[in-house]
């Protein structure tokens, strides 16, 4: 039976910064210009000096709910510090992360292209 490996540690603080944060971020901010976040996915510096935090927004412009996360990181990074015990808690970048709505328009080109094909099949 092989053995199951343990991520490596970068890994394990990467996903629990984004579970901590997730919740952080919904009971801590409470800003009606920002919509619902998602984070989709956390990266850490080898050093573990700074993470970037790419999320998705719905209901909201991703510039608005990207300012007011950076703007609001300095408040997350002290919760963060208070709830993990590392050596050093990174310093949080949010990046929007658009690609979920770059594959909604292209499903979207798609369907489009898949319809006109039928009509041009049933017009022979």
């Amino acid at each position: 039976m092989a053995k199951k490996s343990t991520p490596p540690r970068n890994l394990r603080i990467a996903d629990q910064i984004q579970k901590d944060l997730a919740q952080m971020i919904q009971r801590e901010i409470r800003d009606p210009r920002m919509g619902l976040v998602t984070l989709q996915s956390v990266t850490l510096t080898p050093d573990y000096a700074h993470a970037k935090v790419h999320f998705t927004v719905l209901g909201a412009e991703p510039e608005v709910a990207a300012a007011i996360l950076n703007e609001r990181a300095g408040y997350l990074h002290s919760l963060l510090f208070k709830r993990m015990h590392i050596h050093t808690v990174p310093t949080l970048h949010f990046h929007y992360d658009g690609s979920v709505r770059h594959a909604v328009e292209m499903s979207r080109l798609i369907d489009e292209a898949n319809a006109t094909r039928a009509k041009d099949d049933d017009q022979v």
